[in-house]
């Protein structure tokens, strides 16, 4: 019997993720909201996804119409008195890990300890593909009532206010200033609404988290002349994070054409770019949520575990 070829977990996560920005519907930028069971995908323990992972299963839960947060492994499933389907197709989740190997060189006689790192996957099933397991698990009814424009203007305010970066007003462009290291905005009248605001205001704060002083994010030559336009990929996805933990409408911060014909041929070139840009992303919002103490109950270990090896990201 032929044996099966194993899943390549990278190449399948970028796919999906390039198929939604080509539909115009990057998982970052969906309808997302807390109401009726729908959300940011949820472990079997109630812990949230971070990283690639969150990001992927946002995509995979919206293509496949699945509204149920839960994830789980068939292990876990059973464990739980549930049962997959018969026929039911899993999802990847990744995670980075890493051994130690001892070598010889035989230049120098010398035995030295070499880190490798390597991406390892395991399958999860959404819990609307398992029978069997505790209310709790499955979605509830979906409440249509859409939000009001202005109606989280204390959850905005309370998430931004706290975060000691300058933020100055005036002009009509919106950018991150990294020299001087402050955000700069048009007056908060010019904006359409106070959502558009709060998002272009996650946009530009995403891009001042790479501040040396703060994450330190550089991506070497690995991205080439498409360094700029990674970071626009980083930013937009913090951005959306930001739009869902506030249930603000995602539909608030329009990306530039040329970004995303950029952002195309960078997925498509390297597989493992969108799980560095969520992992990114990830890092960015966590500082900035850090100084109002919001957002849900993460794994930062998980967090860590997906951000690739950095020997690999300046290559």
């Amino acid at each position: 019997m032929a044996r099966k070829p194993r899943r390549d977990a990278a190449q399948a996560i970028t796919d999906l993720i390039i198929q939604k920005i080509e539909e115009g519907t990057p998982p970052w930028r969906r309808p997302w909201t807390k109401r009726g069971g729908c959300g940011a995908p949820l472990r079997a323990n109630g812990v949230r996804y971070s990283g690639i992972n969150a990001l992927y299963l946002w995509a995979a839960a919206d293509t496949l119409g699945f509204r149920s947060r839960y994830w789980m492994t068939y292990a876990q499933a059973q464990k739980l008195g549930g049962q997959v389907r018969r026929g039911e197709t899993s999802q990847p989740s990744v995670y980075f890990n890493s051994l130690k190997k001892e070598e010889h060189d035989d230049v120098t006689g010398e035995d030295h300890i070499r880190t490798i790192r390597f991406m390892r996957c395991y399958s999860v099933f959404n819990c609307e593909q398992i029978d069997g397991l505790p209310v709790h698990f499955y979605p509830d009814a979906v409440d249509e009532e859409p939000l009001e424009p202005s109606a989280k203007r204390e959850a905005i305010a309370a998430f931004f206010e706290p975060i000691p970066i300058e933020v100055r007003h005036g002009g009509d462009r919106a950018f991150y200033a990294p020299g001087a290291d402050y955000v700069q905005l048009p007056h908060k009248t010019t904006f359409v609404t106070e959502d558009h605001y709060a998002a272009t205001l996650g946009h530009e704060l995403g891009h001042a988290t790479g501040h040396p002083d703060r994450l330190d994010r550089t991506f070497g030559k690995r991205f080439g002349d498409k360094a700029y336009a990674f970071e626009e990929l980083v930013a937009e996805i913090t951005s959306g994070r930001i739009c869902y933990e506030l249930e603000l409408p995602p539909e608030l911060h329009d990306s530039h054409a040329s970004y995303v014909d950029h952002w195309l041929q960078i997925l498509k070139a390297d597989k493992s770019a969108i799980i560095t840009a969520a992992a990114k992303s990830e890092q960015a919002f966590a500082w900035l949520a850090a100084h109002s103490g919001y957002g849900e109950q993460t794994d930062d270990a998980e967090v860590a575990a997906q951000t690739p090896p950095t020997e690999k990201l300046a290559a």
